[in-house]
């Protein structure tokens, strides 16, 4: 298993124990103090449980090797499964929306501040805990699935503070009205989560481009290789941990196979040096060469760019 596989399964199982933890401890704090604000944070929690299993599955399915029926690996797998996040967190928001909307008409008030106020605080110590090591493997990883997961967890470190704030407004403050009011806020706060969460998997699963600064930086980097002309048709994309490039050169027509070989793979060796787990594709055409007019994915030369800025 690579080093990547391994941190993403470590991070997935860090959630799952974590979101078990948080869960025990919040459904006790739910029954004590009958906060819409900590059903809202229970359910968000519940269903990070579920969301971490989910990651863990397509962290593991991305891990694969690839095979005869997925030539590009499985890396898609990390998107559907932040995807599967996303699907969950909305419901989840709409059913804590829908209680905090009764628990408005009813005038329903909260107990045991206490209780509440003590558990959150754990919470937030333990989630803490766990977006550091998450911090860390998305930056080691890239992970879109462990990334999505860590936009649960923050998500839920502000659930805790949220449920603290309506606990003191609602029986310390005595502010009517408090609690159900927070778990509206909850709910559009998981809302506005899950929407960045689907545009980042949508991308992936769409194939999107490379960032403009990414793309930038490859081509610089294959300037250097004076051998190297027309750098053009360049395409990328990213899935799961991995990403992948192609691109056409001109070569000299008269140059042999072999010394083609040997430049290309000096190329290849260096820009993945730069960019670690990246798949290289890179199309040779000869000196000169003018490719048929009416392909719309046809793109002018990059070096030409980079000269004329």
């Amino acid at each position: 298993m690579s080093d990547n596989a391994s941190l993403t399964r470590s991070a997935a199982y860090a959630s799952i124990a974590t979101a078990l933890f948080l869960a025990a401890i919040k459904l006790w704090a739910t029954a004590r103090t009958g906060s819409t604000a900590m059903l809202g944070s229970l359910a968000d929690t519940a269903l990070d449980l579920v969301a971490s299993i989910a990651t863990l599955i397509g962290v593991t399915i991305a891990a694969q090797p690839p095979d005869k029926k997925h030539r590009f690996g499985h890396g898609k797998a990390e998107s559907l499964a932040a995807m599967f996040q996303v699907i969950l967190i909305a419901l989840s928001a709409a059913g804590i929306g829908f209680r905090a909307i009764l628990a408005l008409i009813e005038g329903q008030r909260t107990t045991a501040a206490q209780e509440g106020i003590a558990v959150s605080l754990v919470a937030i110590v333990a989630t803490l805990a766990l977006l550091a090591w998450q911090r860390h493997v998305v930056r080691k990883t890239a992970s879109v699935a462990i990334k999505a997961d860590h936009v649960h967890y923050q998500s839920d470190l502000l659930l805790n503070l949220a449920v603290i704030a309506a606990l003191v407004a609602d029986q310390m403050l005595g502010i009517p009205g408090a609690d159900p009011l927070f778990g509206l806020a909850i709910a559009g706060w998981l809302l506005w989560g899950a929407w960045g969460t689907a545009r980042e998997a949508v991308d992936h699963l769409m194939d999107r481009e490379w960032p403009e600064d990414k793309r930038r930086k490859l081509v610089e980097l294959a300037a250097k290789h004076p051998e190297l002309e027309s750098l053009h048709d360049l395409r990328t994309r990213t899935s799961g941990t991995r990403d992948f490039v192609q691109f056409h050169v001109d070569l000299p027509g008269d140059m042999t196979v072999a010394q083609a070989h040997d430049i290309i793979e000096r190329v290849e060796a260096d820009l993945e040096s730069h960019f670690p787990n990246t798949d290289l594709l890179i199309h040779i055409d000869p000196e000169g060469h003018v490719d048929e007019p009416g392909n719309p994915l046809q793109e002018a030369d990059e070096f030409d760019k980079l000269e004329d800025e």
